[in-house]
């Protein structure tokens, strides 16, 4: 069932305990509750078109032509409340999500551009974005920021501002990059502040800071063109990224996840992915399904 009829059927509280489930998945399901509680609550004043009219009468030259007045009533009360429930709505964050394997192209209302990265998600504030070019990131994303006031990107780890530049940002578990591409990039995290230009990275992966000169040459990030690239990477975070283009389970156990991977990976094709991740490791693994087990050789 899709996202439509999933909250209609909320809407008309017909919803089995499958569907209920479901419709508590969907993204921007907390959304959905505030709208639907404010709607709820939201009580128009009490509206008599007949007494209204009744007292108008009395300043009107006329008695037979005046019945237009009350519909004109009637729609001015609707109009009232269906204002009052578009400011609300039209008040509320915009959150865009990505799916496992899934890319998307977000425009902002400044007409910068997002590329989100797959199991990724971006908020902003469409009504207040004029004074306040805000983004929550969580995942991993390229932006193309058009000219303006300060531009931000925040994420639990840190904080990304620029003007107008292309900039790569990526925030997962214990894993916080930040790479330029074009103009200048400010960094804040740590209460620390790193400035990039073109082609400088910074890195904050399990506690520890690293900053290196990568991509001196690229325009964009590899993942833009199907291909996710690593410079000693823990493999714990390899493995984490390609659980996020693959729909499967990968069971790490039986390895050593803190040694550091440089290489990289395709999107398209599973097994050739594997490869290029296990065979510089010396490693192997076995394929059952959607699950994958890694092992020593």
């Amino acid at each position: 069932m899709n996202k439509d009829e999933l909250i209609k059927k909320w809407l008309d509280n017909n919803l089995n305990s499958q569907e209920q489930k479901a419709f508590e998945q969907l993204p921007d399901y907390k959304e959905i509750i505030r709208l639907g509680n404010a709607m709820a609550s939201f009580k128009a004043p009490e509206f008599n078109a007949d007494k209204s009219f009744e007292a108008l009468n009395p300043k009107l030259n006329t008695k037979s032509h005046n019945n237009w007045y009350r519909p004109l009533l009637r729609i001015a009360a609707v109009l009232a409340l269906g204002f009052s429930i578009y400011y609300y709505s039209g008040s509320l964050d915009t959150n865009i999500n990505t799916d496992i394997a899934q890319l998307t192209t977000v425009e902002l209302p400044d007409a910068s551009e997002v590329e989100l990265n797959a199991n990724s998600s971006i908020t902003y504030n469409n009504r207040k974005w004029e004074e306040n070019r805000e983004v929550h990131l969580n995942g991993e994303a390229f932006f193309k920021v058009a000219k303006g006031k300060k531009f931000d990107v925040i994420t639990n780890d840190g904080i990304v501002s620029v003007l107008g530049t292309q900039f790569n940002v990526k925030q997962r578990n214990d894993y916080f990059e930040v790479t330029c591409f074009e103009g200048l990039v400010s960094v804040k995290y740590n209460g620390s502040e790193t400035k990039l230009k073109p082609g400088n990275t910074v890195k904050l992966i399990d506690g520890k800071h690293l900053i290196a000169k990568e991509n001196i040459f690229a325009s964009a990030p590899t993942w833009l063109e199907g291909e996710s690239s690593f410079t000693e990477i823990p493999l714990k975070h390899v493995i984490s990224e390609l659980e996020n283009h693959y729909n499967l389970t990968i069971d790490s156990d039986e390895v050593d996840t803190s040694r550091l991977f440089t290489g990289s990976f395709t999107h398209k094709n599973l097994d050739l992915a594997l490869k290029s991740i296990t065979i510089p490791l010396n490693l192997g693994y076995n394929k059952s399904g959607s699950s994958i087990v890694l092992r020593r050789e």
